[in-house]
């Protein structure tokens, strides 16, 4: 009689899963170089875990800063982390750490010693999760450095991914492999689409949103979290019914009307532009890992069935509605476009805002950091500046919040006869 209540809470646990990396509260810091501060992959993060997740107590600051290694960061971690005191970080670095050279033992000590001083700093400012990030890759047909070809450069990378794994199981925090999640789509992408196809970019390291995606998706998932948007049931002959995030507003005859405050995460329209996320889709995994809105349909006498979903609809077998078709995958338009758009705009204005925020206003605290450590009064006014600049991010902050808010939206299924 003991083993059924041991087994309720070990699937407790597994269910809980999807955000047991995220503490309550989670003030998550996206870090890295130019490729963060293009404000893509870490734009999608934020967008994950403020729409998909259905938390309202996440909040997201990227110091992205073009052109540092992570010893720049390093140098500059608890100054201006301070604007924001994360308690989970994501790191990216690794693409300028190689030097834009063939792989040396010098350039992978150099790499591991400056990472070993990130996790420090990022431990002593109390930064409790850290999905710890490999380089990405290189696009050797958009890649044209004189120096090193862009095949050698990825092995050069890949040397520091390893690195990077190496640092993150001994201090026991999740590892990004931001690396291979790249190279594999790559692949997959360059035969099927061709050689013209840049998912990383025109120069073939600061990825398009095709290759952001990837970036977003490895980190995501190192965080913990198992896709699970939700499960919504219609029962031709009975009631409907929906997992947490989704309530049922009305349901009968097969069509059912739902609130949803979890969210898919929703991708550009371009199936063939490396400038649109959809495009990577096919290559990679992230519906399947990330992005699972489920309908299941049960009693079906006819063979066949069309499903609408908002303005479109589509053709499913019987079988396949039994068991269970995943909607963010199947529909290209959706009922939440517009307001996953609305969203992503605030994001954006709002990480506009922390670039601005960070190199021109925080990092240069440092310049008084030592009269501070001297003088009570200078020290006073640092502490008075550095709040006065965190009330002034969480304006922006408080307008992204604005945009997240339940959906109303239908689901219609025919039996086509």
């Amino acid at each position: 009689m003991r083993i059924l209540p041991l087994l309720t809470i070990l699937l407790s646990t597994v269910s809980l899963r999807a955000e047991s990396l995220l503490p309550p509260n989670a003030r998550v810091a996206v870090i890295g170089d130019s490729i963060t501060e293009q404000k893509i992959y870490s734009r999608y993060i934020e967008t994950y875990l403020l729409a998909c997740t259905g938390r309202s107590d996440i909040k997201v600051f990227q110091f992205g800063w073009s052109g540092e290694r992570a010893g720049g960061f390093a140098a500059r971690l608890e100054n201006d982390l301070a604007v924001f005191n994360p308690n989970v970080a994501t790191t990216c670095y690794g693409m300028n750490d190689g030097s834009y050279t063939a792989y040396t033992p010098q350039i992978g000590a150099e790499y591991e010693k400056n990472m070993r001083a990130v996790i420090a700093g990022l431990q002593k400012v109390g930064v409790k999760v850290m999905a710890i990030g490999s380089p990405g890759g290189v696009d050797p047909d958009f890649f044209t450095r004189p120096t090193i070809k862009g095949e050698i450069y990825n092995e050069n990378l890949a040397h520091l991914r390893d690195i990077a794994k190496k640092l993150a199981e001994e201090n026991k925090q999740p590892f990004a492999n931001v690396h291979d999640s790249m190279m594999s789509a790559l692949a997959k992408s360059k035969a099927a689409l061709g050689k013209e196809y840049g998912p990383f970019g025109g120069d073939g390291f600061h990825p398009a949103p095709a290759g952001q995606l990837l970036m977003a998706q490895a980190f995501l998932k190192a965080l913990g979290f198992d896709g699970e948007i939700g499960t919504i049931t219609v029962d031709l002959k009975g009631e409907c019914a929906a997992s947490s995030g989704h309530a049922i507003i009305a349901g009968k005859g097969g069509s059912v009307t739902l609130e949803s405050s979890k969210w898919p995460f929703i991708f550009d329209a371009d199936p063939k532009s490396a400038g649109s996320n959809r495009s990577i889709l096919p290559f990679t995994t992230f519906n399947q890992d990330l992005n699972r809105l489920t309908l299941k349909v049960k009693n079906l006498s006819a063979a066949k069935a069309k499903v609408t979903w908002g303005s479109q609809s589509k053709e499913f077998t019987r079988e396949q509605l039994e068991a269970g078709i995943n909607l963010a995958a199947e529909f290209t338009k959706t009922p939440f476009d517009n307001d996953f758009a609305a969203l992503t705009a605030a994001i954006t204005l709002k990480e506009n805002f922390e670039t601005l925020l960070i190199k021109n206003l925080v990092t240069h605290m440092r310049v008084i950091a030592a009269e501070a450590a001297e003088e009570p009064k200078v020290a006073a006014a640092l502490t008075k500046l550095k709040k006065k600049l965190a009330d002034e991010h969480a304006k922006p902050d408080a307008n992204v919040r604005k945009f997240i808010k339940p959906v109303t939206h239908t689901i219609k299924v025919e039996e086509i006869r």
